[in-house]
C-alpha cells in the first residue's frame, strides 16, 4: 500500500528544489553553435529589434539564427584562411578601429561637458533677437481649422454655428471626426505647400480664400471637409520664436559642446608640445618652398 504521507512529502520536496534551481538561475538557451561559439536566446533577443520580435519573436528567432550561422561560417573560413593578417586588411582594420576609437572618445569627452553645454530658452531667444534676420520664411504660412464631417449636412451645420461666433472648439467636438486632433492642428501654422494634407482641392481653397472666410464642402469618399483660413504670413516674414526656439536651443547645445570639445583637444597639442612629444616637420610644396605646418595644425583643431 502506497503511503500518502511520504507521496506528500516527496512532492513537497520536488517542488522546493525546482523553487531552488529557479532561485539560483536556470542555464542559457543556446540557439545555435558554429565552432566554439555558441548564440543564446538572450543575445539573439537583445539584437533584434523590439518592433520586429514583437510583431512575431518566433520568426525573429529563426531569422537571426540564421544569419548569425551564416556570419559565423563566414568568419570562421576567414580565421582558417588567416585573412586578418593580410596587408591590406590590416590596415583597414586598423582605420576602422582608430575611427572607432576617435568616435567613442570624443562622445565620451562630450559628455564630461553636457552640464556646462546646455543652453537655456532665455538664451535661445537672445540668440533669435540678435540674428532675427537669418530667419525667415521661404514660403507663405497660414493656419487654418479643418473640419471633417460624416455627413454633408452636419458640415453646414458647422460651418452655420462658426459663422454665428460658436467656439471652434465647441463646433469641431460637435461634428467632427479626430475633434482633438484637428483642434491641436489649427493653434499651429503651416507651409502653404503642405496645407490641406493628402487632399489637394483643400489646398486649392486655402490659396484663395482670405483671413475668416470658410471654403465649399468638398467630399472625399465618404467624408465631408472645407478649411477656415485664420491667419497668414507671407513669404521672407520672420517666423514666430515659438516655431523656432526647440530647434535653437538644439543647435547652440551643439556649438557648445564643439566648440567645448575643441578647446579640450587644443590642450592636449600644446601640452604635448610643452612636453616635446609632437614634432611638426615642414613640407615641401610646388615651388619647393619650405612651408611651416605648425600653424596650419592649430587652426584645424579650432575648426
Amino acid at each position: 500500500m502506497v503511503n500518502i504521507r511520504s507521496i506528500f512529502l516527496f512532492t513537497s520536496l520536488l517542488l522546493l528544489v525546482s523553487a531552488c534551481k529557479q532561485d539560483t538561475g536556470s542555464e542559457p538557451v543556446v540557439l545555435a553553435e558554429v565552432g566554439t561559439q555558441q548564440l543564446t536566446k538572450e543575445a539573439a533577443k537583445a539584437e533584434i529589434p523590439s518592433h520586429i520580435f514583437e510583431s512575431d519573436s518566433i520568426s525573429a528567432y529563426l531569422n537571426y539564427r540564421d544569419e548569425w550561422v551564416r556570419r559565423q561560417v563566414i568568419l570562421q573560413e576567414a580565421e582558417r584562411l588567416n585573412f586578418t593578417q593580410r596587408k591590406g586588411v590590416q590596415e583597414k582594420l586598423q582605420r576602422i578601429r582608430e575611427e572607432y576609437i576617435l568616435q567613442a572618445v570624443q562622445d565620451y569627452i562630450i559628455t564630461e561637458f553636457e552640464g556646462d553645454t546646455d543652453v537655456s530658452e532665455q538664451e535661445a531667444r537672445n540668440y533669435y533677437q540678435q540674428n532675427k534676420d537669418k530667419f525667415t520664411l521661404d514660403e507663405r504660412y497660414v493656419r487654418y481649422r479643418h473640419l471633417i464631417a460624416r455627413s454633408n449636412s452636419d458640415a453646414e451645420r458647422a460651418k452655420r454655428d462658426l459663422m454665428r461666433g460658436i467656439e471652434w472648439e465647441t463646433v469641431a467636438q460637435e461634428y467632427s471626426k479626430y475633434p482633438d486632433l484637428k483642434i491641436r492642428e489649427s493653434e499651429r501654422f503651416w507651409p502653404i505647400s503642405i496645407a490641406g494634407g493628402d487632399i489637394s482641392m483643400l489646398n486649392r481653397y486655402l490659396n484663395i480664400i482670405g483671413p475668416s472666410e470658410i471654403s465649399p464642402t468638398y467630399r472625399s469618399g465618404n467624408e465631408y471637409h472645407f478649411v477656415q483660413l485664420l491667419d497668414e504670413r507671407p513669404q521672407g516674414d520672420h517666423p514666430d520664436l515659438d516655431w523656432l526656439i526647440g530647434q535653437i536651443e538644439e543647435w547652440l547645445t551643439l556649438e557648445k559642446r564643439k566648440r567645448a570639445f575643441n578647446t579640450y583637444v587644443k590642450n592636449l597639442y600644446l601640452q604635448g608640445q610643452a612636453n616635446n612629444e609632437i614634432k611638426i616637420h615642414n613640407v615641401i610644396n610646388e615651388t619647393n618652398t619650405a612651408v611651416d605646418d605648425s600653424t596650419v595644425s592649430l587652426n584645424q583643431i579650432n575648426q
